[in-house]
């Protein structure tokens, strides 16, 4: 028994197809449903999260990359 497969899909075309929820992903040409995060992932971005806003809290989001990493490397120094 052989399994068909779908045709592929361009870029373009997926970029035009409605959101979704899950999201969907985009890879070699297929739609992959995003799967959900689990716990341990959602604990592990919320501490990412709240320690980049402590790192960057007061900082003028204004800055450009080169001015963010200075400013970045004194804080660490």
């Amino acid at each position: 028994m052989s399994v068909a497969k779908s045709a592929s899909l361009t870029l373009e075309e997926f970029l035009k197809l409605p959101e979704t929820k899950p999201a969907s992903l985009y890879i070699d040409g297929e739609i992959i449903l995003k799967p959900m995060p689990k716990t341990r992932h959602s604990r592990l971005q919320a501490k990412l999260i709240d320690g980049i806003n402590d790192v960057l809290d007061g900082v003028d989001l204004k800055l450009t990359v080169e001015q963010l990493f200075g400013w970045l490397n004194m804080k660490a120094e």
